[in-house]
């Protein structure tokens, strides 16, 4: 009944070639229409679930003290320290260029900290720097011994050896931010780059989380920069293959159906593309490539070998359409396995790769075929070398096979024992290559002043105004002390150093006074009287909220991992229950959300592999109504995975982070479309009466060609990844190209040795 209905289905696309095109252009116009009303952000929290309770925990410390949002400029004298007249000169003018960038509601840096001292019986709150053109030698040694010693300003503001000196700009900005970081960084880039003119000797770097958030931007846009790439490539790789002008154009024809398809449905259901997303048509495109192949490749062998046109395409629909169905329904779930994820931007690329494999089996089973039927498609009598290739290798695999089975044991063996080479974690600053300036700015900051990951605490004293409490502040202090012993903490910025140094000020600066006063009304008075003495803009509204119960301590940390930043909290936690378990709950910030972000997101797209996984074999299992023979296609699609990621732990010295987490979901889906060509081809030799080495061999003579042709695509296709500038698209981008081609290996020379091996009855 299938049979007939399917030639009747050929018949129709065959005879109203011109109505399937015309109804293909119409669908895909309706469609396209609603690419408009795509839109983009490239906001840290689009990586986050709108209920994700890290991010509503972030958005609760920022709603109690201020809101994160920071550029950090690094200045850096080519000799010397800081503390000269120039480079004071220079900090000053820029600190007061950067009170106009725009949004900007707090500078802070070197030139303009607040450093409070007695004055007789009164205390005096002035910036450290003021006029430093004319300042004597004498008031350069006081501001540096004042600087070096000043626990707030040392790992922030100023480097320990005195070298480099830091400007923080703070920023108040409102949904959408995505214009304010582009005017924001586009302004300081310009008062740098005169900077630079004017005081060549000082070398100036810019980073931040605005910064940051800006370059994401910029690596989203870079990734859309590579669709046309990829198109070229893929198309060239199909046209070498195919040796077919027409045919090559035919798919080409159909890619950008699919393509503009899929991009007008996520339109029309108002889809927001991220960095992560922004990849959708290069992944559409190459798996969209990689079917159509199959349809192509033996409609052009069968014109070569004499078959009239419409005959070689009739006959080719009908070989390739139980295939093509199958390869495209598991390759959407290994896509859709992507909604395990924590993070909805792999949702969104799952989701939409999946709608586009959706059109890509649409479009090759209509308008491919069609296209094919109205292009002249030639007869090229020129020698072929590929059949004889493949007819070669069939023999030998055969000839072989034991060898091929025992020898591919140990091969498989030898690189998955890299496996527990790799890391789980993530480093966020290493995201961007050295191609963009962040990159380069941020690994000069974290090596000579600052580290920019930063966990955040808000500690509470249980009441009203009992932040000048002599026993809270103790406790706040032995916490930050804690912090400051830990290996991987650069800088601890705590509210109960602000009161120990105006102690001491109001004491007559005696350093016998550096202490937490003993009197909660004193203290309070201080607090109060330090307060008065800021000017505009100085306040402490950063430090304590406004019922003044709780203050925000800030921990700086070196150049370290998401799972090194889970592990000092834990430790962290362990304090704290063991000391003070009412003063804080968990840290956070964006660092800390982001490090759960990671690890949860490698827990879930295990879970989300596995289940995908299941389906797929259960699928497979189905299709060819043998648990052995399913059994045995399963070792083909697990095993390339296992290789990829152990000669990943032996070559890469990075971590597995937000991007090689997706990485096995997304091969799977991919790499068992090949699996699913050679056994439907072989099981059907088996059916005809072959035995099993007869059948392994018309199947390599016959798949062989299109395995290796969609094999070359989709490896070149994920491997153009690897020229992106954002560091999670270049390790999926090679993951999975080196996943697809030990799957390659693994069909043509691991699966038939198996099958010999077991499938040995008539």
């Amino acid at each position: 009944m299938f049979a007939k209905l399917l030639d009747h289905y050929r018949d129709f696309i065959l005879r109203y070639r011109w109505l399937v095109v015309g109804a293909a252009t119409a669908l895909a116009l309706v469609l396209v229409a609603g690419a408009p009303q795509l839109t983009v952000s490239s906001s840290y929290r689009v990586l986050f679930g709108k209920d994700n309770p890290h991010l509503l925990e972030f958005d609760k410390l920022q709603d109690t003290y201020s809101a994160s949002r920071s550029a950090l400029i690094a200045i850096a004298p080519r000799e010397g320290t800081v503390f000269s007249r120039q480079t004071l000169s220079a900090i000053e003018n820029l600190t007061e260029i950067a009170w106009q960038t725009p949004y900007s509601i707090r500078v802070n840096s070197l030139t303009n900290y607040f450093f409070s001292e007695a004055d007789g019986d009164d205390l005096a709150v002035a910036p450290l720097v003021e006029g430093a053109a004319s300042y004597s030698d004498d008031e350069l040694d006081r501001v540096k011994n004042i600087a070096l010693n000043e626990p707030e300003l040392i790992g922030q503001l100023v480097s320990s050896d005195g070298r480099v000196a830091g400007l923080i700009i703070s920023f108040a900005l409102s949904e959408p931010e995505e214009p304010a970081w582009a005017e924001i960084t586009t302004y300081l880039h310009t008062v740098l780059e005169k900077a630079r003119a004017n005081d060549p000797d000082i070398s100036y770097y810019l980073t931040g989380n605005v910064i940051l958030n800006q370059t994401f931007n910029d690596a989203g846009q870079e990734s859309q920069a590579l669709i046309p790439i990829v198109f070229v490539v893929i198309l060239a790789i199909a046209a070498v293959v195919l040796r077919s002008l027409y045919a090559t154009l035919a798919i080409a024809v159909m890619i950008v159906f699919v393509v503009a398809s899929t991009m007008g449905v996520a339109g029309w259901a108002g889809t927001m593309l991220t960095p992560i997303s922004a990849s959708v048509p290069i992944i559409v495109m190459a798996v969209g490539v990689a079917h159509a192949i199959h349809i192509a490749t033996i409609t052009l062998d069968s014109i070569r070998r004499g078959v009239e046109r419409r005959t070689a395409i009739s006959e080719s629909l009908r070989e390739n359409f139980y295939p093509v169905f199958l390869t495209s329904a598991t390759t959407a779930i290994g896509f859709l396995s992507l909604n395990a994820s924590n993070s909805p931007p792999f949702h969104v690329l799952g989701n939409l790769a999946a709608i586009g494999l959706l059109f890509t089996f649409v479009y090759s089973i209509t308008l491919l075929p069609a296209l094919l039927s109205i292009f002249p498609l030639r007869n090229n009598t020129s020698q072929n070398e590929r059949p004889s290739f493949f007819e070669r290798l069939g023999t030998f695999v055969v000839a072989k096979r034991t060898k091929l089975l025992w020898s591919g044991c140990l091969v498989v063996l030898v690189l998955s024992s890299g496996l527990p080479q790799n890391t789980i974690g993530d480093r966020w600053l290493h995201h961007f290559d050295e191609r963009f300036a962040f990159r380069t700015d941020t690994d000069f900051i974290v090596q000579n002043l600052t580290g920019l990951d930063q966990i955040e605490y808000s500690l509470d004293s249980g009441e009203e105004g009992g932040v000048t409490n002599p026993q809270y502040l103790s406790t706040v202090e032995s916490f930050a002390e804690w912090f400051r012993d830990q290996p991987e903490v650069h800088h601890v910025l705590a509210f109960s150093d602000i009161l120990k140094r105006v102690n001491k000020n109001l004491h007559g600066d005696d350093p016998a006074y550096y202490r937490i006063p003993d009197n909660p009304e004193l203290a309070a008075q201080f607090l109060l009287l330090y307060e008065f003495s800021l000017p505009f803009g100085a306040d402490l509204n950063d430090r304590i909220d406004i019922s003044k119960s709780a203050t925000r301590m800030s921990v700086v940390l070196k150049d370290t991992s998401t799972r090194d930043h889970l592990a000092i909290d834990a430790r962290a936690q362990a304090w704290l229950q063991a000391n003070a378990p009412d003063l804080a709950e968990a840290a956070t910030g964006f660092t800390m959300i982001s490090a759960h972000l990671s690890d949860q997101n490698v827990n879930s797209m295990l879970w989300g592999t596995a289940i995908a996984t299941g389906l797929i074999s259960l699928i497979l299992l189905l299709v060819f109504w043998s648990i052995r023979v399913g059994l045995i296609c399963l070792i083909p699609n697990f095993v390339p995975a296992l290789m990829a990621f152990g000669l990943w732990g032996y070559v890469s010295s990075g971590p597995i982070g937000l991007g090689a987490s997706v990485v096995c979901a997304i091969a799977i889906g991919i790499i068992v479309d090949d699996t699913i060509h050679f056994l439907t081809k072989y099981m059907n030799g088996r059916r005809k009466g072959q035995t099993s080495p007869e059948a392994i061999q018309d199947t390599i003579r016959t798949v062989g060609p299109a395995l290796w042709a969609t094999t070359a695509i989709l490896a070149s296709g994920f491997l153009v990844f690897s020229f992106s500038g954002y560091e999670p698209s270049q390790v999926l981008g090679i993951l999975v190209a080196i996943t697809i081609v030990f799957a390659l290996i693994a069909d043509l020379l691991l699966l038939p040795a198996l099958l010999m091996a077991i499938d040995r009855r008539n």
